[in-house]
């Protein structure tokens, strides 16, 4: 019984060995989109993969960058049994984001092969080993880079296996289901709690963890910050939070304490959801926080749900950089000129991931190529969009 468990787990994800590169310069666009624009100016910095498959219906894909580098990493590895997707938000580099990028799946796959499941215990274990493994790296890296320890990133991650979702959340990402409610109008759910100090409870919960601190949320600037630095009170990284021995000196003084951490500031505690899917769920949104600094989850459903399948997650992102720009009184086709590295004080990394759910594949299993697409950006900038 075990060892079909175990097969029937593993043969959800197999590596295909094709290639292929998807660039900036990649016209993924149709003739709405180009009805849609009030110019001819493409964003340069947004890349989308517009409508895939996956083995219970499309998916559809968007990044936009807006750091000098892109600190959001992101994928989605399809099956003929199962989905995952991996919205990762960086803060301070790229570093945490990548790490998680090329190893958190293959640890939930490691799991999943040695329990023959997927289940809640499975994920949390998953992120558990890749928070130890970036750790290492951290050890192994801080005497040539110290401010290593002060990168990390948010981690959201949901899989669909065999009709029920698993979403497992680090950070502010968010992952919001669309569903049909009465009188048939579609109705936003917020899957993840959001581990920001902005909010309430979340300061309660660090004061309740920290009695002796009194520090342990400050308003700076305006913003309620975790000793004054970090607004995520859940990351994979910052080690100097979590660990004395990654703590930094007064030569980086935006990251230095006043005194050692006596305990873990910041924890790698993912937040857990399961969800059985029902005939009503008809699609989920797997953001990173620069979608939902602009959008609301019901307009961002509505969004969904009015619009059609071929590009949803570029309509998504478009939408966010049209309420960016109006914020700042200018319009979006002058948003579009702006560069990277200046772009981000208009608009944060954008990743989105739509995933619709077609109840008649998740009982039929329909036949799906299985691939992994990976949407990054290294050294040479925005243009790498890998399908594996």
């Amino acid at each position: 019984m075990f060892s079909w468990l175990a097969r029937i787990a593993l043969a959800c994800w197999r590596p295909v060995s094709r290639y292929a590169r998807m660039n900036k310069d990649y016209n993924n666009s149709n003739s709405e989109e180009l009805e849609e624009d009030s110019s001819s100016l493409r964003d340069s910095l947004l890349w989308c993969r517009d409508l895939e498959k996956h083995s219970c219906g499309d998916f559809s894909f968007a990044v936009v960058q807006a750091n000098e580098i892109i600190e959001d990493h992101s994928q989605v590895e399809t099956g003929k049994d199962a989905i995952f997707v991996g919205v990762y938000d960086g803060h301070g580099g790229p570093d945490a984001s990548r790490f998680i990028s090329d190893h958190l799946f293959q640890n939930l796959i490691r799991l999943a092969r040695a329990n023959g499941t997927i289940s809640e215990d499975i994920l949390r274990n998953a992120f558990s080993a890749t928070e130890d493994g970036f750790l290492a790296l951290v050890r192994r890296s801080c005497g040539i880079k110290p401010l290593i320890a002060a990168i990390g990133s948010c981690c959201l991650v949901g899989v669909i296996w065999r009709g029920t979702l698993y979403v497992a959340n680090l950070g502010d990402s968010r992952a919001v289901i669309g569903y049909l409610g009465r009188s048939n109008k579609i109705v936003a759910e917020q899957l993840t709690r959001d581990h920001n100090a902005s909010i309430e409870e979340v300061r309660q919960e660090l004061r309740s963890l920290h009695p002796d601190d009194s520090h342990i949320v400050v308003m700076k600037h305006g913003v309620w910050r975790i000793k004054g630095i970090i607004q995520v009170s859940r990351s994979i990284g910052d080690a100097y939070l979590k660990r004395p021995e990654f703590s930094l000196d007064p030569s980086f003084p935006r990251f230095h304490l006043s005194e050692p951490i006596r305990r873990p500031v910041l924890t790698a505690e993912p937040s857990l959801c399961t969800r059985v899917l029902q005939p009503s769920d008809k699609f989920l949104i797997f953001a990173s926080d620069g979608l939902w600094e602009h959008l609301t989850n019901q307009q961002a459903v509505e969004i969904v749900s009015n619009s059609p399948r071929a590009g949803i997650a570029r309509r998504l992102i478009k939408t966010a950089l049209n309420e960016a720009a109006r914020k700042r009184e200018m319009r979006y086709d002058d948003l579009k000129k702006v560069d990277k590295g200046i772009r981000r004080f208009f608009h944060d990394d954008i990743t989105v991931v739509v995933i619709f759910i077609d109840q008649e594949s998740l009982s039929t299993k329909m036949p799906v190529p299985e691939q992994s697409v990976k949407g990054f950006a290294d050294s040479i900038g925005p243009s790498n969009f890998n399908i594996l």
